[in-house]
């Protein structure tokens, strides 16, 4: 892909959308310029980047007119936005007409149709993974101990389970252990999936953390960070399972360095 001089972010919360302004200016974008949101975006992008414009969630229209405004022909979207914010959002009369639109109201389908509204002002959403492939899960052992002979089992199991959630939407990560299903995401996210598993769990709980079987890699792309790790040890987990190559480990030599003092395996999985 050819490196652009002007890139926007659309930045959610957490470190994610820092860690890509960081990465895009080595790459060599000359010029970054951040759409924020209100109780989601950490003020510190501010800088690491050139520009921020602060907009509320559900200001599409403004959105639009950021980027226009600004020349901008390319776009990342990094970062998560809060369940509850995304849809106990306040529409402007633009995202009220997509909304409309739109048979089923999720993630993907309210994103997919941002996408095609950043289209028609000759914007391109790019790879949430752009600028960022060295932090792209590998396959194999990532960091902690081997695995048992009963941990891959049950990685094996809950791999099948994840990835039919996935496939209907629902969710992308499981938990899971002596071959039961304790904990599937929905609307509550992944870190209170993880707090529901590792509490029927006991410990030794195994979570498994996929992409979509059809997934659109310009958002909603799997991330795990140390915030993660921190929260599976709280809930007593031994295992985390991701996707490799699909999966973005944010801030991959702490989240290793975590794993290994915490003793909690972190692997890579081929689909």
């Amino acid at each position: 892909m050819p490196i652009p001089d002007t890139l926007g972010i659309i930045a959610g919360n957490g470190l994610y959308p820092r860690l890509l302004a960081d990465s895009a200016r080595k790459s060599g974008v000359q010029k970054i310029f951040a759409a924020a949101f209100e109780g989601e975006t950490d003020p510190s992008l501010s800088q690491h980047v050139d520009e921020v414009e602060w907009l509320r969630v559900g200001q599409l229209g403004r959105l639009l007119s950021c980027f226009q405004a600004r020349g901008i022909h390319y776009a990342v979207m990094a970062g998560q936005i809060a369940p509850k914010n995304l849809f106990d959002l306040r529409p402007d009369w633009k995202a009220l007409l997509v909304l409309a639109r739109l048979k089923s109201r999720n993630a993907e389908t309210i994103f997919a149709a941002i996408a095609d509204q950043l289209e028609a002002v000759n914007v391109e959403l790019l790879s949430a993974t752009s600028f960022l492939e060295d932090y792209l899960a590998p396959a194999g052992l990532i960091a902690g101990p081997k695995l048992s002979r009963r941990q891959e089992e049950d990685v094996d199991f809950g791999w099948k389970m994840a990835k039919e959630i996935a496939g209907l939407d629902i969710g992308q990560t499981v938990v899971v252990k002596n071959g039961t299903v304790l904990a599937v995401e929905g609307f509550d996210g992944t870190n209170e999936t993880i707090r529901r598993g590792g509490k029927l769990a006991g410990k030794g709980g195994v979570m498994i953390k996929v992409a979509k079987p059809k997934q659109d890699m310009r958002f909603d792309v799997p991330v795990i960070g140390v915030e993660t790790l921190q929260i599976a040890l709280g809930a007593r987990l031994r295992v985390i399972a991701v996707e490799a190559g699909r999966t973005l480990l944010l801030d991959k030599n702490t989240l290793t360095e975590f794993a290994n003092r915490s003793n909690i395996s972190v692997i890579g999985r081929n689909s």
